[in-house]
């Protein structure tokens, strides 16, 4: 599945128009890219056949046409790229990046009130102090410094 998730920024233009129409062409595709990236066809195609590669897409022949389908669902890749964002950085961080990204974020009404319960409900979870996950010299936390 690691394999399957490792998907490009230009890859996810693709995958996005994917599991939003469930089932495209390659026409559909470069329809919806031409006005969004302004990519030539070759691009898309080049692109569309990446995913077939790595599995991210499947295809059917349907006549002188291939509709392609996702292999991996939406919301199971944005919570693999959520993951690895995490995995990145210090887990002290984690609540000040999700803290920006909520910040920069356009948000509807409904979108703060589901932030609001989810923060209620984790208030029950939290900690007086996170952990730092990091070895010295990767983070500025005061554990690291004396060594």
């Amino acid at each position: 599945m690691e394999d399957k998730t490792q998907i490009t920024d230009a890859e996810w233009e693709v995958m996005r128009v994917v599991w939003t129409l469930h089932q495209a062409t390659s026409k559909d595709i470069i329809d919806v890219l031409r006005f969004k990236k302004n990519w030539k066809q070759a691009t898309a195609k080049t692109l569309i056949g990446r995913l077939v590669q790595k599995g991210l897409l499947k295809t059917e022949k349907e006549g002188r046409r291939y509709i392609y389908s996702a292999v991996v669902d939406e919301i199971e890749s944005i919570k693999v790229l959520e993951q690895r964002l995490f995995n990145r950085i210090c887990n002290k961080e984690v609540g000040s990046a999700i803290a920006n990204m909520i910040a920069e974020a356009t948000l509807s009404h409904s979108d703060v009130d589901l932030l609001e319960q989810t923060l209620n409900r984790k208030k029950s979870e939290a900690v007086d102090e996170v952990k730092c996950n990091c070895v010295p010299g990767q983070c500025q936390c005061k554990s690291h410094l004396n060594h």
